[in-house]
């Protein structure tokens, strides 16, 4: 396969996957639209795994410090908050991994349809939108409690459906909950690592199904590369981003595609 296929659908993972704006939904309008078809679920893997050690690499010292907090390597004031945190990012993930091994692949071929992303898009953009204007902005990520958690995991879950975007799941409930915006970013990536790794995990068993075509590897390599270092940006550029900047770009954004999306439809 092309090389700059793979180059392509990285960037598409690792700048979608991050931002507000629903990595799902692009995928599926590009296959839609642009007729830019799949390349399987080994491929799909990689470019998850790319992501996956973006947000590791970019986080390494608050994974680092969280994992010795959970370890009792440390001890302190610092290390119970740290460690309480790394026990709310365990529980917030557990609605989504539910939601995920309830509905298996469900919520993906039912919503499917362009149309029916169109109006995701623009739902999801609108209750961004609101809890960037309406949210307070008084907490901190420090100040993440354990109901603070429950209700970001299950606005994660939501992010099963096309065209909510995990990250802006996560991210408007976070606000809504009286977060700023660069509290509401950290905690929904150190949120995304679990997931991320779960959903790579869990189509495992698939690939080893199928078998892994080894002819490919140069393919799957590219699609891992760019998205790893896409994502690595996206993630620095957002965490920037929201130190001085509204999220409401990306709820215009939102509404933006989703015009275009209906104006294709009508269009035919």
């Amino acid at each position: 396969m092309d090389l700059l296929y793979a180059l392509f659908l990285g960037f598409l993972q690792g700048a979608t996957e991050f931002l507000p704006i629903s990595s799902s939904a692009h995928l599926l309008l590009a296959e839609y639209f642009l007729r830019i078809e799949q390349a399987g679920l080994s491929f799909d893997v990689a470019l998850h795994m790319g992501s996956l050690i973006a947000i590791l690499i970019y986080f390494w010292r608050d994974f680092y410090l969280l994992g010795r907090a959970a370890l009792f390597m440390d001890s302190g004031k610092e290390a119970n908050r740290r460690r309480r945190q790394a026990i709310y990012i365990c529980l917030a993930t557990i609605p989504a991994v539910v939601a995920g091994l309830l509905l298996g692949d469900a919520a993906e071929t039912t919503f499917r349809e362009p149309w029916i992303v169109g109006i995701t898009l623009s739902v999801a953009g609108f209750f961004l939108l609101v809890s960037d204007k309406k949210g307070s902005h008084s907490r901190s990520y420090k100040d993440i409690g354990l109901k603070d958690a429950i209700i970001i995991g299950c606005a994660q879950a939501m992010a099963l459906i096309p065209g909510v975007s995990r990250s802006g799941s996560t991210m408007t409930a976070a606000l809504f909950l009286g977060l700023d915006r660069s509290g509401a970013a950290l905690f929904s990536f150190l949120l995304s690592a679990p997931i991320v790794l779960g959903a790579g995990i869990y189509k495992i068993p698939s690939i080893l199904g199928k078998g892994l075509d080894s002819s490919g590897l140069a393919f799957y390599g590219t699609g891992f590369l760019s998205a790893l270092f896409f994502g690595y940006f996206f993630i620095a550029f957002l965490m920037k981003f929201v130190r001085t900047r509204s999220l409401a770009i990306f709820a215009y954004y939102r509404f933006g595609l989703s015009a275009l999306v209906f104006i294709a439809l009508a269009l035919g």
